[in-house]
């Protein structure tokens, strides 16, 4: 049976991704609704009704409201909103992160996709932190930069502007420098940690692509790991995974620099360990299509594994 999806918000940049993606595929109906009653209660109520899984790329108020609007109980939903993301009931849509992830993703009535950075860093994080390589109340920073798509229509918009100021000089900028970044809780959450992160992120003057990025000072770690501990761990906990790939130290050793772009256009996510035996200090880094894995991709790959479907269609 062609399963029916609709996607709430498909006129975003997320939803415009996801739909690109799953355009043409003849295992899944797309539902639309007209422009001109987007906004129209009835008419989206309908459409949510309608499908056996929703795609909610909406604010996260707009996301919160749709919810309360699904009235039928055989209705799935991926929410890409930060809304749902640690909300009771809800599955984080980050089949990799652990082992039964992917099983309970199948299962899931309620599927939170989850956040650019957030995937970043939990993918770096959450297995040290598993095996105690990492304690769970370290003081963990992380920082990175991310392709200015990642900030949506408003920030797309203020980046194209031809009378954006110092669009031409100016490489990147800071951002959330109060320290309440959204996706706090989820990495703190996900990450398996008791302690909030500080969390330093930077947005480039490019259109997609990030790179995450975990500093650790292995000296003053428990038991000291090496270089090659902290590679064996992350290589061991995602050795059978297709869309994360963990860098081989040769690799990395021979590397002198390291761009957010590479992996564009793909649902991959790609680690690293970067760093130095005397100091004994480690950088680990994760490079991801901050619309691909971070957004759209895992939207889509999610909902592969819900219909039980193969993963990779449509990536």
């Amino acid at each position: 049976m062609v399963a029916k999806i609709f996607i709430d918000g498909e006129a975003g940049t997320t939803g415009l991704q996801i739909r690109e993606r799953l355009k043409g595929r003849r295992d899944l109906e797309l539902l639309t609704i007209d422009p001109s009653l987007r906004k129209d209660a009835d008419a989206r109520r309908d459409c949510l009704n309608s499908a056996d899984v929703v795609i909610l790329c909406l604010p996260d108020a707009a996301a919160s409201e749709a919810v309360t609007l699904i009235e039928n109980p055989r209705v799935r939903v991926i929410d890409a909103s930060t809304a749902h993301r640690t909300a009771e009931g809800w599955t984080y849509g980050f089949p990799e992160m652990a082992t039964g992830q992917r099983y309970a993703i199948q299962n899931a009535a309620r599927v939170s996709n989850p956040g650019c950075w957030s995937t970043g860093f939990i993918a770096l994080i959450r297995p040290l932190v598993t095996i105690g390589m990492v304690p769970a109340n370290w003081p963990l920073t992380a920082g990175g930069v991310s392709g200015y798509s990642g900030g949506g229509k408003s920030m797309i918009a203020e980046f194209e502007a031809e009378d954006t100021p110092n669009f031409a000089t100016t490489p990147y900028r800071l951002y959330g420098l109060a320290m309440g970044h959204k996706h706090l809780p989820e990495m703190k959450f996900y990450g398996g940690l008791t302690a909030t992160p500080v969390f330093s992120p930077a947005v480039g003057r490019y259109y997609k692509g990030m790179i995450v990025e975990v500093p650790l000072p292995l000296y003053a770690l428990p038991g000291s790991p090496s270089l090659s501990d902290l590679h064996n761990a992350l290589a061991a906990a995602y050795a059978k995974e297709e869309c994360v790939e963990v860098a081989d130290p040769e690799t990395c050793r021979a590397m002198t620099t390291l761009g957010p772009e590479l992996l564009n256009g793909t649902n991959k996510i790609r680690l690293h360990v970067f760093g130095s035996e005397e100091p004994a200090q480690a950088r680990l880094v994760a490079v991801l299509d901050n619309l691909g894995k971070g957004a759209s991709g895992a939207a889509v790959q999610n909902l592969n594994i819900m219909l039980g479907l193969e993963e990779s269609a449509g990536l």
